[in-house]
């Protein structure tokens, strides 16, 4: 049996092993890259970057519909065939064509710990002096009578799908689950969305989980909060028994999280998991074991494709150089890529109560210039603030290009600005993000008595 030896052990190839990857060789250590299933794992492949796009098909038929007047649609398989195009041309620019350019020794296949220092893959033994775990997330499905026998989508068929439909039911009103509802609405589908707690987005701002409702339902999108789903029955199509009632429909989504991938057989590596069922890790992300690290959705949090990246690269300067680097968890933004975006960074309104003594503004869009200007005055923008400092805590928005506007905010928590820095800062009129300036002003001035160019 063969046994290689080698500083750095890279587990997985998704956006935080490639981090990892790449950060190694900037640091002069070739590592070995092991992995399964198609290179670039989740994002790339089934989850980012696909999802990304059929949204952006749908919107631009979308907003077509408002102005030629004609329920136009896209054409419901070829979509996907164009999505699939994008995959293969990024997959190739961004993962393999770096693998090529790496100093990088590639295994594929499942490892599995056998000791602390070394892993099996296959019939090869792999000895490391640090390991650097990265083996991504898997969809988490419920435990529902019928469903395995009647059969179900996870994100990866339903951005993959074999045959058009007709009519979707969609369990789970998380942030996956709204964007497939919106994106299989505009393909000129029937979207029905299931949620078992009282509210979508759980979680976030009061306002934010009613505002999701609204967009959807105003997209002729059914949404049941507060349900219980108790069986899943075949019938012509697939028939969905709840506490409310039943529903039958040509397919069902199951987005109701995701689970991090940690069969390794972590036990014999002494490497402990946390109450998330992901890998326990202290804040420079090191393990239980004091020479495994682990990054991205294994761990169990925020499962984000940039804060996976993120943490790869933080992995891999903390094992290799022993930097004890740390993430600021704080501003760390979160996307919904409804139309209009929803995103957040920071602390909540009843989550800096307990902490501060606080202060909050909510400006609606329909203030901003640029938002009328393009017809979309949907949403709101609201700030939470240290009422003494004036530091920013928090900021929560619905809007149109609301990703782009929280990577402002996200950067005003990083740096503890206040609104003084920021209205202080001249944003560019008309935007969409300038918004975030006059949200600070709004703790100062009634907005609604402002000129534009304030």
């Amino acid at each position: 049996m063969a046994i290689i030896m080698k500083d750095l052990v890279i587990i997985g190839y998704g956006a935080a092993g490639f981090a990892s990857l790449i950060k190694a060789n900037e640091l002069g250590i070739k590592p070995i890259l092991i992995g399964e299933g198609p290179i670039g794992g989740t994002c790339v492949n089934v989850g980012c970057v696909p999802s990304k796009k059929m949204l952006n098909i749908g919107e631009v038929y979308y907003k077509s519909r408002k102005y030629i007047k004609h329920d136009i649609y896209p054409p419901f398989l070829d979509s996907f065939k164009e999505k699939d195009l994008l995959i293969s041309e990024l997959r190739k620019k961004k993962y393999e064509d770096v693998i090529s350019s790496s100093d990088v020794e590639i295994i594929e296949g499942k490892a599995h710990f056998i000791s602390p220092h070394e892993v099996k893959v296959g019939n090869q033994i792999i000895e490391g002096k640090k390991f650097i775990i990265a083996t991504g997330s898997s969809p988490k499905i419920p435990k529902i009578s019928g469903l395995d026998k009647v059969g179900y989508w996870t994100n990866n068929e339903a951005l993959s799908p074999d045959r058009k439909i007709d009519s979707l039911a969609i369990i789970g009103g998380g942030p996956l689950g709204l964007e497939f509802a919106q994106m299989y609405k505009r393909l000129g589908v029937d979207v029905i969305v299931f949620e078992a707690l009282p509210v979508l987005l759980y979680g976030w701002e009061p306002e934010i989980s009613l505002m999701a409702e609204k967009i959807l339902r105003s997209e002729g999108i059914e949404v049941v909060t507060n349900v219980k789903v108790n069986e899943i029955k075949k019938g012509d199509g697939k028939i969905i028994v709840t506490n409310k009632g039943e529903v039958e429909v040509d397919e069902i989504l199951v987005a109701t999280g995701r689970k991090p991938n940690v069969d390794l057989n972590l036990e014999n590596a002494k490497v402990e998991l946390n109450e998330n069922h992901g890998i326990k890790v202290d804040e420079e992300l090191r393990t239980s074991n004091k020479d495994i690290y682990a990054a991205g959705d294994v761990i169990g949090g925020k499962m984000l494709e940039a804060l996976a990246g993120k943490q790869g690269t933080i992995a891999a300067e903390n094992a290799i150089m022993d930097f004890h680097k740390k993430i600021d968890m704080l501003s760390v933004p979160q996307v919904v890529f409804l139309q209009p975006n929803i995103a957040n960074v920071g602390l909540t309104e009843s989550e800096a109560e307990k902490i501060y003594k606080i202060k909050t503004s909510k400006v609606m869009m329909e203030e901003i210039a640029k938002a009328n200007i393009i017809g979309e005055v949907e949403g709101f923008i609201k700030m939470v603030i240290e009422e003494e400092s004036k530091r920013i805590l928090g900021v929560h928005l619905v809007s149109e290009n609301g990703a782009e506007i929280i990577n402002e905010a996200a950067l005003a928590i990083k740096m503890k600005a206040n609104i003084d820095d920021i209205i202080d800062t001249i944003h560019v009129f008309p935007t969409m993000g300038e918004s975030f300036r006059i949200a600070a002003l709004s703790f100062k001035s009634d907005i609604k008595k402002m000129s534009c160019c304030i």
